[in-house]
């Protein structure tokens, strides 16, 4: 009976699917971990702090420009058709929904979910995770599980400091440099959107966080090959986070912010 060997060419097609299978089995694990006891409640709260404390100032630093861009330029549109009161109302709309919960989980990434990259990516190479086991001491729950909750809430407390940071800098554009009326531009804020903007704002990112956690864990958790795999398990955290909250940010605010807009336009 002769047997068929495999095509070896036929790896490359099938070892994305295989990675696939396997980072899901890796949420699960964590999910399941992350909803049952023990809790490393402490461990959680001291990285939520150290990536929030990393965070901060780089998401306030760009998205406050950002906001002061918005409203410069929309400034100059509504001039054509005398309707700057709307001024405010937009920029509120683009900070609370899009610029600043992109902004701010683009820098997590970059910042917090390499951090936990390269954390566990050291551990693996050490063998320090493997130790862990070896002592009976569960290495997803232990290692993990705290990681990937810390980023989860710490990216839609980041999202809070940069909307503020957003929406003040687009008042100091349109109020102190360019003169328009500080009543009118406060009372109109809240004319285009709600308080469902900022929940919506803070769903989003606690999805985009709990993504970058799960990506940024699975790369140093699977990390292979020194310092070189390492620094592998760092730029793919970044990337393949980075693309995958962007392609989930269509879908949720879709389902978020779609029906509201589809009402606003037939009304």
């Amino acid at each position: 009976m002769s047997v068929t060997a495999p095509d070896p060419g036929s790896a490359p097609l099938l070892r994305p699917i295989a990675t696939v299978g396997r980072f899901a089995g890796f949420t699960g694990a964590v999910l399941r971990r992350a909803l049952t006891r023990p809790r490393f409640v402490s461990a959680t709260l001291s990285h939520c702090w150290t990536t929030t404390m990393r965070c901060l100032l780089p998401v306030v630093a760009v998205t406050a420009p950002f906001g002061m861009v918005m409203s410069l330029q929309g400034l100059e549109i509504f001039d054509l058709f005398g309707a700057q009161r709307l001024l405010s109302g937009l920029v509120s709309v683009a900070v609370l929904r899009e610029l600043s919960p992109v902004l701010a989980s683009v820098l997590v990434a970059a910042q917090g979910g390499s951090s936990c990259a390269a954390e566990l990516g050291s551990m693996r190479i050490k063998e320090e995770l493997d130790a862990t086991e070896v002592m009976a001491v569960d290495s997803v729950r232990f290692h993990v599980v705290p990681r990937v909750l810390a980023l989860t809430l710490a990216t839609p407390l980041l999202n809070v400091a940069g909307s503020a940071a957003g929406i003040v800098g687009g008042y100091v554009t349109a109020v102190l440099l360019k003169g328009e009326p500080s009543g009118t531009y406060i009372a109109e804020m809240w004319g285009l959107c709600g308080p469902a903007d900022v929940w919506g704002g803070l769903v989003k990112t606690a999805v985009f966080g709990l993504t970058i956690g799960l990506v940024a864990t699975w790369h140093g958790f699977h990390a292979r090959g020194g310092a070189a795999g390492v620094g592998r398990a760092v730029n793919d955290t970044v990337v393949h986070s980075v693309v995958a909250f962007i392609v989930l940010n269509y879908l949720l605010t879709s389902a978020l912010f779609g029906s509201a807009g589809a009402a606003m336009g037939a009304g």
